[in-house]
């Protein structure tokens, strides 16, 4: 009886460690890259009751979401102009685990100045190994445990491509045994083992125009699964086996303003552009050929916001700082409201309620009501900028400001 308390404690422990997909936030936009937070009910009121501030870690400037797994927490950050950082904290105190850091400051243009010459890439955690992306177009691997370096990829000395002027942006995607980026003026899969570049599709001249600000994603459309893109002027579908271009379609956005990624529901792709408009594209096979059409557009225009879909239904942040709901099979605008948000909202859904936090520092509950904007709550969480995308993982909520990372708990009773 002893000996089988003993087995199931040790077994408790390690499913525990290994963690959920509930109590995990593996990657950009959550462990499915979609938004989606499946775990605890989340409380209908923000105030300090219900939403508590654990801990917090003063670091320098980052743009890259904390990403959540077992018992730690990861995020970057730039330093003295010089550095780019990698650290482990205990998600529970806050106490520092280990960092790893390499030298990898640039200079974006300036026009881009107010945004910062900081790292941008949310990093992608895999089990043991976590992947992250420097500005200057490099991708590194590193022991999850430990912060030991495991292989480096530096894109701009292995192919010789030029240096992105807005630096490495896209999040590092891991699907079965590869990586998945937007780099080296190209869309690349690289071993997730040895960091080995296994192809490079849809390549670029690079500088300016060919840094990709978009994520990639894995969707299954019109019957098969495929790699999804959004490069500075193109929509596409990749085959991840050998790279080749399945579809593509031009989509259109001032200086190449792609920068959401686009979402998914059926066979349907929604995207939206700085400069050009929202759009839901149609993907349909007929005798293994693949062929992308246009269903609706709207002259509404999107910037850095990726939206959420809930029942179909797709609730966009515009460039106007306005927020949408749009049906994404028609391009029925439900609504939009005449109040204005921030620049940005990172959003995370949880069945029919969205947290949804701007770079102001401002938490909004939302209802997914399509019918008519629904606000349940808001708070004022920080009096600094808070680019980086939310993490929610568990009970608890992770919040990257520009000098800081914050721990929150959830609680539905206000104790």
């Amino acid at each position: 009886m002893k000996l089988c308390l003993i087995l199931f404690l040790a077994f408790t422990a390690l499913a525990t460690s290994a963690g959920t997909p509930s109590q995990d936030w593996p990657q950009w936009r959550g462990p499915q890259r979609d938004g989606q937070f499946t775990g605890p009910d989340w409380p209908s009121k923000l105030d300090a009751n219900h939403l508590r501030r654990l801990w917090r870690v003063d670091l320098g400037p980052s743009y890259s979401g904390p990403i959540v797994g077992g018992d730690r927490v990861f995020t970057t950050e730039s330093r003295d102009k010089k550095l780019e950082i990698v650290r482990a904290f205990d998600r529970a105190t806050g106490k520092k685990l280990w960092s790893h850091s390499w030298e990898g400051a640039m200079s974006v243009p300036f026009f881009a100045k107010s945004n910062g010459d900081w790292i941008r890439s949310t990093p992608a955690l895999d089990g043991d190994r976590l992947y992250v992306a420097g500005m200057r177009d490099v991708l590194v691997c590193l022991d999850a445990s430990t912060g030991a370096e495991q292989w480096r990829v530096d894109f701009v000395k292995e192919l010789g491509t030029a240096l992105p002027d807005f630096g490495f942006v896209c999040s590092p995607l891991v699907d079965g045994e590869a990586v998945y980026v937007q780099a080296g003026a190209s869309i690349a899969k690289l071993a997730k083992l040895t960091g080995k570049i296994l192809w490079r599709s849809m390549q670029e001249k690079g500088g300016m125009m060919g840094s990709a600000f978009s994520s990639p994603i894995v969707a299954e459309l019109a019957g098969k699964r495929q790699l999804v893109v959004q490069t500075r002027e193109k929509l596409a579908g990749l085959d991840p086996a050998d790279g080749k271009v399945i579809w593509e379609q031009a989509v259109e956005a001032f200086r190449g303003m792609n920068i959401l990624t686009p979402v998914v529901d059926n066979d349907t792709l929604f995207t939206s552009t700085y400069g050009g408009r929202t759009i839901g594209f149609h993907v349909t096979q007929t005798d293994g050929k693949f062929t992308i059409t246009e269903s609706w557009r709207n002259k509404s225009q999107g910037y850095m916001s990726t939206p959420v879909v809930i029942e179909g239904v797709a609730y966009h942040h515009l460039k106007s700082q306005r927020l949408m709901a749009i049906d994404v099979a028609t391009g029925h605008e439900n609504w939009t409201t005449d109040q204005s948000f921030g620049k940005y909202l990172s959003l995370v859904a949880r069945g029919d309620r969205i947290l949804a936090l701007d770079q102001r520092g401002v938490l909004l509950l939302i209802h997914a009501n399509k019918e008519k904007f629904s606000l349940l709550d808001k708070r004022n969480l920080a009096d600094v900028e808070t680019w980086a995308h939310l993490a929610v993982a568990g009970d608890q909520m992770f919040v990257r400001e520009l000098n800081g990372l914050v721990a929150y708990h959830w609680s539905l009773d206000g104790n």
